[in-house]
């Protein structure tokens, strides 16, 4: 008989085992892992299996190259139709280095002091977690349009809540805007 040689991740097909990838090739041995959820050893003297798909040699890499700019198109145009992209959105100046300190009415009790910008990047994470969600109300399918224009008129009054703190950004086109009556 003719000792038989495959590479590891070489698909077959067995008569009694059905369909599965050859997991490793030792010296004598070919251990194969089935769909069905088996492990089995055959020798390479009397392997009996069909060839479905080969797998390429390992010592061959025949993979296409992966130019890095395509990859880097690819994953923001993925990243921003998902609304995974944050925009950079600038501190005012003036509260850079700040602290924010929260003083309870209780004068036993501690003041909280946070950072001016670690609060900013808070309101501006909140912010745009309102802008996906707006996004996927006006894009649902399951709701009607006179849901999506109650939900949005609930992210319009979100937004009004929040233009107090439009202090913090240094850019106007940042601010958060509510209904204009």
């Amino acid at each position: 008989m003719e000792e038989k040689d495959y590479c590891v991740g070489t698909r077959i097909q067995h008569e009694k085992y059905g369909e599965g990838i050859i997991s490793e090739n030792k010296e004598l041995t070919f251990k194969v892992i089935f769909v069905r959820g088996g492990e089995v050893e055959f020798s390479k003297m009397n392997a009996s299996f069909a060839v479905v798909k080969p797998h390429v040699n390992e010592d061959e890499d025949l993979r296409p190259r992966l130019d890095v700019k395509d990859f880097e198109r690819a994953l923001t145009f993925i990243l921003g139709k998902y609304n995974a992209i944050e925009n950079r959105v600038a501190l005012g100046k003036k509260w850079e280095g700040g602290t924010m300190i929260l003083q309870p009415a209780n004068p036993e009790l501690k003041p909280k002091e946070i950072p001016v910008e670690t609060f900013f990047h808070k309101i501006v994470m909140m912010r745009d977690r309102l802008r996906v969600l707006e996004q996927n109300i006006n894009s649902s399918d399951s709701l009607s349009d006179e849901e999506k224009v109650n939900l949005q008129q609930y992210i319009t009054r979100i937004y009004g809540s929040m233009t107090s703190f439009n202090i913090l950004f240094d850019d106007k086109s940042d601010y958060f805007v509510g209904s204009k009556q």
